[in-house]
């Protein structure tokens, strides 16, 4: 199996999950919530939060998963780099907040190093191609 390919798979099964973990924390987010590795639901008000969780993991998805469908792979690189850093913050706020270590570095750690090793890969994919000279109009001779 092709890098490329290895890569896609890799890529369209962090916009899928990231797109589901999203989902249930805006329709579920009772339930998802106290996996999240926070010591205490939030109290009050602050259920919304939780939302704004959910939104944020649902626009980061669709974003990789647009990035993926139309081709732009060194964007989609990019963009993974980036978005891992939402994992990290949301590893170091568990760990801020007393929360699990366990699953401040077994679940958002682990995502967002899996997500760093797998843009960095989309990238060092298509570094040759973009290296490449570009030409416009007719073709030169060798």
């Amino acid at each position: 199996m092709s890098l490329k390919k290895i890569n896609t798979v890799l890529a369209a099964a962090f916009v899928l999950f990231i797109l589901w973990f999203g989902s249930e924390f805006i329709l579920r987010p009772e339930t998802v919530a106290p996996g999240f590795g926070l010591p205490s639901w939030p109290s009050g008000d602050g259920g919304g939060f939780l939302i704004v969780k959910g939104t944020r993991d649902v626009v980061m998805a669709l974003v990789l998963g647009f990035l993926l469908v139309a081709g732009h792979r060194r964007a989609l690189g990019g963009a993974m780099l980036v978005e891992a850093l939402a994992a990290y913050g949301d590893m170091a706020n568990v760990l801020a907040h007393h929360g699990s270590v366990a699953t401040a570095l077994g679940v958002h750690g682990l995502t967002a190093t899996l997500m760093v090793v797998n843009g960095l890969l989309i990238l060092r994919e298509t570094r040759k191609a973009a290296a490449a000279p570009v030409t416009r109009g007719a073709p030169q001779p060798a």
